[in-house]
């Protein structure tokens, strides 16, 4: 597989951090040509998806606090508004998150002493898509491209039968019973005991993805490329399972911490 990415200028980007905000169609068409491990994951949320979009806010500011109180950081390279003319006005990111803290002591010996994720993302919320690489494995990339509805996960057509009948293995993501990480794990984030006092939504049991009113679904196509020799589907697997926590613990707390964001 060639390691070509979207046009810039009509000329091949041939490394990530040449991606710019102007060529957000080019990196979906690039997304959609170079599918060598592509899931889609579908997490449930007991809101509407324009309240979700809130709770996404806050979630990910609360995070970048405690994140940066432990020393780790966040360094923001560009923040601007872009309008595109299938999507409409949004906003366009790209970040620096720098993971040296997170390393365990074996990986920090063999990894650059400046260690940092690049991610590019194009809001356009409800539909979002966002690629990171990382600073050193220039075969590694992942994209994910979101649309929020509000529904139970029915529209099997919402990325326009874009995927092969081979990829089309659905990952529902329940956000109350599938279980997370130990260490992740807080009582009062447990959605099976929570009830939020502003909106009285909560005590969530089993079957609640059927009986619950409001709900909303975050659709969403994950691609993971590795493109080693001998390490390839070991590692796109594991950054799957990864990626599938990261989302199943994120809408536990957009949820968990309603209370602390609805109305704002």
């Amino acid at each position: 597989m060639t390691d070509i990415y979207p046009l810039e200028n009509n000329v091949p980007c041939t490394n990530f951090n040449n991606l710019t905000l102007s060529n957000l169609n080019s990196f979906k068409r690039f997304i959609k040509n170079n599918t060598s491990n592509v899931k889609p994951l579908i997490p449930l949320s007991p809101l509407f998806f324009f309240q979700y979009q809130i709770g996404q806010l806050y979630m990910i500011s609360k995070h970048s606090h405690e994140q940066s109180e432990r020393g780790e950081g966040v360094e923001v390279v560009q923040n601007e508004p872009y309008d595109d003319p299938e999507h409409g006005s949004g906003q366009f990111t790209e970040k620096r998150i720098y993971l040296n803290n997170k390393l365990p002591s074996w990986a920090r010996a063999v990894v650059p002493k400046i260690f940092y994720v690049t991610e590019k993302a194009w809001n356009y919320y409800p539909y979002t898509i966002t690629g990171s690489a990382c600073s050193f494995l220039p075969k590694f990339s992942i994209h994910i491209e979101t649309k929020y509805e509000d529904n139970k996960g029915s529209n099997d057509s919402i990325f326009n039968n874009e995927l092969r009948e081979e990829e089309t293995e659905v990952c529902l993501v329940d956000i109350v019973y599938d279980e997370i990480p130990e260490r992740h794990y807080k009582e009062s984030e447990d959605l099976r005991y929570f009830k939020s006092k502003k909106t009285s939504r909560g005590l969530l049991q089993e079957g609640w993805i059927n009986s619950q009113d409001p709900i909303m679904c975050s659709y969403k196509l994950v691609t993971v490329k590795f493109e080693v020799w001998g390490l390839q589907t070991r590692v796109e697997q594991f950054v799957h399972k990864v990626i599938r926590d990261v989302l199943l613990l994120g809408h536990r707390q957009a949820f968990a911490w309603v209370d602390e964001w609805i109305g704002k």
